[in-house]
């Protein structure tokens, strides 16, 4: 090509390779998060509520190395955070499930009443604890001022609690996402499970007067 060439647009070898590459990466990169957050959850559960483990901790597990986890992580509260977001997204999946076996709007909101609480049972609620108290040891719950999975689950009770005429159906979703965590987080730290009836009154304060 001579230098009075017009460029291509095409981005050429160089950049389909590189474009190759990124591909290559992103596919690798994925695989190291993943293998760090199952790490760090496996760790704390077995600490517990009691001790924090170390980034060294988490990275012995993950049989990576710290260069793979500061490529992905700033810090360990950084690590956390993802923790607390994947476990959120992996809570709104399990109770949207939930929530779709229902055609009618009172009983998906029980659904997924019933899915939030069930957060506290035995073999769950172990691992909820463990993941709150290492976000709490960073400064993380207490910086945002409510439940992680507060607004992201909410938002699941946005059509139901329309259907049944609510007037503000995102407030009162919000409201009754609020509510139903807090008496989660309760039965968590109590080490207690909810009932059938308070399913159904916690059920019966979110769909009130609608």
């Amino acid at each position: 090509m001579s230098q009075n060439a017009v460029p291509s647009r095409e981005p050429g070898v160089a950049g389909r390779v590189a474009q190759r590459t990124l591909a290559g990466s992103e596919s690798s990169y994925a695989e190291e998060v993943r293998r760090l957050l199952d790490a760090a959850l496996a760790v704390m559960l077995r600490c517990g509520t009691t001790s924090s483990p170390r980034v060294a901790d988490i990275v012995a597990e993950a049989g990576l190395s710290n260069e793979a986890f500061y490529r992905h992580f700033k810090s360990k509260a950084d690590l956390v955070t993802a923790l607390l977001e994947d476990g959120a997204e992996r809570l709104r999946s399990y109770l949207a499930h939930q929530m779709d076996k229902e055609r009618d709007p009172h009983a998906k909101v029980r659904r997924w009443v019933q899915g939030v609480l069930s957060q506290a049972e035995p073999g769950i609620a172990e691992t909820t604890l463990a993941v709150l108290w290492n976000g709490g040891s960073v400064g993380i719950e207490q910086a945002s001022g409510r439940h992680f999975a507060s607004a992201p689950l909410a938002g699941l009770l946005h059509e139901p609690l329309a259907a049944l005429g609510s007037a503000s159906p995102a407030l009162d979703a919000s409201l009754a996402s609020h509510a139903t965590l807090g008496v989660l987080a309760d039965h968590l730290w109590q080490r207690t499970q909810a009932s059938r009836r308070e399913i159904d009154e916690i059920t019966s304060f979110c769909t009130a007067s609608r």
